[in-house]
């Protein structure tokens, strides 16, 4: 879940204590996945035009920097007619025209990973707060600048205690349509999906199967040929097999059902997997700069997770899935190192750093 998405009901819970009313607007790129989301979540979605510049060729690079040119007139439009109190951004160079274009309106920047990219980097000259989700963070920028709030996520992953945990698992798997006496192992690389990660669970998907049942989200682009693997396996397997492109509203209940995640190490695994508890095998995405390798980093050395490097995904995997999923132990231990890294307050916490910022720019 994108963390802005997570701090709306405490900004209105805030706003509604002044006996005011909560507006926000989101702005994002035309193509941006969290359109969706967004418009799901009952907010306004302005979209601009935006593009990174790492890794491009100088065409490309040329191009990018047209987008955001235009998107800075687009975000100068925006702001000019919604007249904000405070402008808070997540990351991402849909970011660097709003702040640019933000001018006199206070900015709060959140950063979800633990190392900034470019866009952040740059940005940070210009924000009045920057909140980080550790503290290792604060090295990144000058001193003074950031603010320890933690990753906001969802706030139903959190569980007060050992039996609400189980309650909680034994309703998620339920829902489902799970079994509640199999390990579960839950995979996804993100919303488009992760294409190293559904071939190798899918190579192995008959020795994962006689040890658990699978909840894989494919993404959209890899459904139809993980589908296809799935009916050549005998209806005995194919039923512990369960294929989806996205989860949509039941992803909160597929990380309170499992018992081991394979996945991307996005900024949401610093967040959403501590408040579920939930062990983790992470496969930095190799190509997304150095912030997944850091947060898969973090999280292993809380003993929170184990990190395996894309291209020996094929040959490790299979050993390393089936190892913690039969030691009962092992993945207790790993749940409780993970959820000992969990901030429940974080939403507030960041909530309240945006209405300090904003009512001081007032």
């Amino acid at each position: 879940m994108y963390p802005a998405l997570g701090v709306v009901p405490e900004l209105n819970r805030l706003v509604k204590q002044r006996r005011d009313k909560l507006e926000v607007h989101w702005i994002g790129t035309v193509d941006g996945m969290e359109q969706e989301l967004v418009e799901r979540a009952g907010l306004t979605f302005e979209s601009i035009a935006a593009g990174g510049l790492r890794g491009r060729s100088p065409v490309a690079a040329v191009q990018s920097l047209g987008a955001l040119g235009r998107g800075y007139w687009q975000s100068h439009r925006y702001i000019r007619q919604f007249q904000p109190d405070v402008i808070f951004v997540t990351g991402g160079f849909v970011c660097v025209p709003v702040t640019l274009a933000a001018r006199r309106v206070p900015v709060v920047i959140y950063l979800p990973d633990i190392e900034p990219g470019l866009a952040i980097k740059f940005l940070a000259r210009f924000a009045d707060r920057v909140a980080i989700t550790t503290r290792e963070t604060q090295k990144f920028f000058k001193p003074g600048l950031t603010v320890v709030t933690g990753y906001p996520a969802r706030a139903e992953l959190f569980s007060s205690s050992g039996a609400e945990a189980s309650e909680k698992k034994a309703a998620a798997r339920q829902r489902l349509g799970l079994r509640d006496d199999w390990p579960v192992l839950l995979v996804f690389g993100g919303s488009r999906g992760a294409r190293s990660i559904n071939q190798a669970v899918a190579a192995h998907r008959e020795a994962l199967l006689e040890v658990s049942q699978i909840v894989h989200v494919t993404g959209y682009l890899d459904e139809g040929w993980v589908l296809a693997r799935r009916a050549e396996l005998s209806p005995e397997l194919q039923v512990r097999y369960h294929v989806s492109a996205y989860l949509h509203n039941n992803m909160v209940a597929a990380l309170q059902a499992a018992d081991l995640v394979v996945s991307r190490a996005g900024a949401s695994t610093l967040g959403e997997f501590p408040a579920a508890g939930l062990p983790a095998v992470l496969v930095p995405y190799p190509y997304a700069g150095a912030h997944q390798a850091r947060n898969a980093e973090y999280l292993a050395r809380h003993q929170a997770a184990v990190v395996i490097n894309d291209a020996e995904l094929m040959q490790k995997l299979k050993e390393t899935v089936i190892n913690f999923l039969t030691d009962r132990e092992k993945l207790q231990a790993m749940s409780r190192a993970c959820r000992s890294l969990a901030r429940p307050d974080a939403a507030a916490r960041l909530a309240q750093e945006i209405m300090e910022v904003g009512t001081n720019g007032d």
